[in-house]
């Protein structure tokens, strides 16, 4: 049913956004938001199963990703912009209430987006990230010298460190590395790219075809907004809305091998129960072997864990 997605722009605050689309208009909708190195194409598994499910999926690619124009000034983009686009596609679509599924930094656009259109939201699912709260990353959860996330703040060093390799490569790498149970941290005198050995295979999962493809759409908007947004505005996660808390009904999904549960603070976060002063609402399930890209590595898995959320609380869309 791939080929039965539809593929639209969109203009939104100025900027043509690229939307793929499956379901009927008249069926309760879910948007879902990528995270990075991903696109809307990270989703296609999970749009075919809740089209045929009997519900709408909207997949945009974020302003300076993919199909998506880059903004005029890509280092001045902020998790705002991403959120403000957010509720403008859905204004666009004419779409009232919405499930909102978010993966990796979707879900720090997810939740705010959340806070900021509560009419709007019936329900999340989060996949590898939580419910970021105030100051996430500069009080609570602080990130080690070296680990990529660092890397790629510092303004023209993974510029450089990209430079070197072709397209192909840097996203291959990224998959490789983000696809690890550990944290991936460099020596003082090394680079994120230098942590995979030239002849790594890809993950089982991720098929030559499916870089190809993210590859070509990489090649197109390149890694200047990427960089920016998550990375470069990680100070900022959590500070959209004071005293936060997210009433909707709220599932987030991990893998139990997510290197995200490596984050000094992250784990104890989750497994505590503390996420649930933000989110009290929220039910947590652990995918075994899960990696941090559960919608590629355990689709089947993720769809079951998806199509039960969105029924069980389908009631409260009206269309």
């Amino acid at each position: 049913m791939m080929d039965q997605i539809t593929h639209k722009f969109i203009q939104v605050n100025g900027l043509n956004l690229h939307v793929a689309e499956i379901g009927s208009e008249s069926s309760p909708a879910v948007i879902f938001l990528h995270g990075f190195p991903e696109i809307w194409y990270t989703w296609r598994h999970q749009m075919v199963a809740v089209a045929n499910a009997g519900f709408r999926a909207i997949a945009p690619d974020f302003r300076g990703y993919g199909l998506s124009d880059p903004p005029a000034e890509p280092e001045k983009a902020t998790f705002t912009d991403m959120i403000n686009d957010t509720a403008a596609i859905l204004d666009s679509l004419e779409i009232s209430k919405v499930f909102v599924i978010g993966k990796d930094f979707g879900a720090i656009v997810a939740y705010p987006f959340a806070l900021q259109h509560s009419d709007k939201v019936v329900g999340i699912i989060t996949l590898g990230l939580p419910f970021m709260p105030p100051g996430a990353f500069t009080q609570q959860f602080v990130l080690p010298e070296g680990f990529y996330p660092r890397r790629f703040q510092e303004v023209g060093r993974a510029e450089a460190d990209f430079g070197r390799f072709d397209v192909k490569t840097v996203v291959k790498n990224i998959y490789i590395l983000f696809s690890q149970s550990e944290l991936q941290i460099a020596n003082e005198n090394e680079e994120i790219m230098d942590l995979v050995k030239p002849l790594t295979p890809l993950p089982s999962w991720f098929s030559e075809d499916d870089l190809e493809m993210y590859a070509s759409l990489y090649a197109k908007s390149g890694f200047r907004t990427a960089l920016q947004v998550p990375y470069r505005t990680m100070d900022s996660v959590g500070s959209e809305v004071n005293d936060p808390k997210v009433e909707v009904p709220t599932l987030m999904i991990m893998g139990e091998e997510d290197y995200v549960l490596k984050i000094p603070g992250m784990g104890e976060y989750i497994k505590s129960g503390e996420v649930k002063k933000y989110v009290p609402k929220q039910e947590t399930i652990y995918i075994p072997h899960g990696s941090h890209f559960l919608p590629e590595q355990f689709p089947d898995k993720v769809n079951q864990l998806v199509l039960e959320f969105l029924n069980r609380n389908k009631h409260l869309v009206v269309v």
